[in-house]
């Protein structure tokens, strides 16, 4: 086991939520469902690439918000929105600049891994291009970020 692991509360649907994160990326599988007495799904742990997580059916005491997201490091333009389309399916929330959330609530950053590139840029005026073009996106457009830093 990894020495930190994410834990996740959902109200009553881990074993859902797990098994929906698991079929959307290539690399990834439950490794662990616990169950109560009653055959109830306690917790799931699954892995992501090579990330372990931990959800719990705690109840509807507590939600997720934005102040914690799930930042995915996109390779390009098609894996963005192969990403984006499976994370926004049965319900999902359209936010800004790459953020979104799922139809558990779960927020995500999918970005493509020129943007933080591009917003480094050691050219103030380029980065400055890049971040106002990305301020008005959704989904990111690669290719407007690179137009964007070509003036």
């Amino acid at each position: 086991m990894q020495k930190i692991t994410t834990f996740l509360w959902f109200e009553n649907n881990a074993e859902e939520a797990a098994l929906f994160y698991t079929s959307v990326f290539a690399d990834s599988e439950i490794l662990d469902v616990t169950r109560l007495p009653d055959g109830k799904t306690s917790t799931v742990t699954y892995r992501l690439f090579d990330q372990q997580y931990i959800a719990l059916n705690g109840g509807p005491h507590f939600t997720f918000t934005e102040a914690i997201s799930l930042y995915v490091d996109c390779a390009d333009q098609a894996e963005v929105d192969t990403l984006w389309t499976a994370l926004l399916a049965d319900g999902g929330m359209e936010s800004q600049c790459g953020w979104l959330k799922d139809k558990f609530g779960l927020s995500w950053q999918i970005i493509p891994r020129d943007l933080p590139r591009l917003l480094a840029d050691p050219d103030a005026d380029k980065a400055n291009r890049v971040l106002q073009a990305m301020l008005k996106m959704v989904k990111i457009d690669v290719q407007a970020l690179h137009d964007a830093a070509n003036g």
